[in-house]
């Protein structure tokens, strides 16, 4: 059987704690940075986790992770 292609956006965006968690980037701190306070915008330079909903995609999609 051939090996599973890895999902190369999403290899890109996730990766897999040791814990088996799978850490991503926040999102809207892209840009329009100016609307958004100080507060908010540090909070969003630190990683979240994938909630327990998509973690079958995820999981999916990076087959060997």
């Amino acid at each position: 059987m051939a090996k599973l292609k890895s999902h190369r956006g999403a290899a890109k965006r996730f990766k897999k704690t040791a814990a088996g968690k799978f850490k991503r980037s926040k999102a809207y701190k892209g840009h329009l940075l100016t609307g958004k306070s100080s507060k908010r915008t540090k909070h969003l330079r630190k990683s979240g986790m994938v909630d327990k909903t998509n973690l079958d995609a995820v999981r999916k999609m990076l087959p060997y992770s």
